[in-house]
């Protein structure tokens, strides 16, 4: 039997030492789950936040078949904590899934270069207009497909206000990139970064993501980043992170 676990406390040491703030969020009760085997003394747990799980403690089949009955995508990024896990993974949804690299990103709360980041913005050329999220641009952002990570995780813009943060570049009024907490915890947020295909590779999301880094910086929020490819990594290095390690995941079709 899988259970919702609210007292996250007790799955807490399943998950030690892993730098993850997805899965931060679920074990502070900011956004996202906990499941687990046992209510009172897990020994396998899952942390589930949009289309990410994080499986962690004694590899379990039935945690891994398990889908919360609110989750409807078609679609998880599943994130092992060892091989164990992955095998588990594969083998039960076989054709379904796919083993994946993903970036993980230092944590560094004091290499951001403000100034830098200030003359990145400021290096937008004029018909572009940059611009915090708010209500109308919250609702322009959940229109579009592309752009709908952006704000995904938060169900209304009444809850965005509360825990998200975000800004995003327009041209004639038509959304062209933007760059948001895809995800927040306590202590800071996940940044989530797209660019309508058409306008990539013209510095638009490397002037959002150092707006968003320098608006965190201000409210004392740690700006998080997690790389799912390449470009992503370098986008994150010019704005003065630094690459930590590769890891395995798995997508997987439900």
């Amino acid at each position: 039997m899988i259970y919702e676990i609210l007292n996250t406390h007790r799955a807490a040491p399943l998950f030690s030492g892993w730098e993850e703030t997805l899965i931060w969020s679920c074990l502070q009760g900011v956004m996202g789950k906990i499941y687990a085997d046992d209510k009172d003394r897990p020994a396998s747990a899952m942390a589930v936040l949009g289309d990410f799980t994080f499986f962690a403690g004694h590899p379990s089949l039935e945690l891994v078949s398990y889908k919360p009955g609110w989750c409807r995508q078609d679609f998880m990024i599943m994130v092992p904590q060892n091989k164990l896990w992955q095998n588990i993974i594969t083998e039960f949804y076989k054709e379904k899934a796919k083993i994946i690299s993903r970036y993980a990103i230092k944590k560094e709360p004091d290499i951001f270069d403000r100034a830098k980041l200030e003359k990145a913005v400021l290096s937008l050329p004029k018909e572009y207009e940059i611009s915090m999220i708010d209500e109308k641009l919250y609702q322009m952002c959940k229109a579009e497909p592309w752009s709908v990570d952006l704000v995904s995780q938060f169900p209304d813009y009444e809850n965005y206000r509360k825990l998200g943060i975000g800004a995003v570049i327009r041209k004639d009024n038509q959304l062209l990139s933007g760059a948001s907490s895809y995800a927040r915890y306590r202590e800071g947020i996940e940044i989530e970064i797209d660019t309508k295909e058409e306008y990539r590779r013209r510095g638009l999301a490397f002037a959002c993501g150092a707006k968003l880094i320098l608006e965190c910086l201000k409210l004392g929020l740690y700006p998080s980043w997690d790389a799912h490819n390449k470009g992503s990594v370098a986008l994150a290095e010019k704005l003065g992170y630094h690459y930590s390690h590769t890891y395995t995941a798995v997508e997987v079709w439900l």
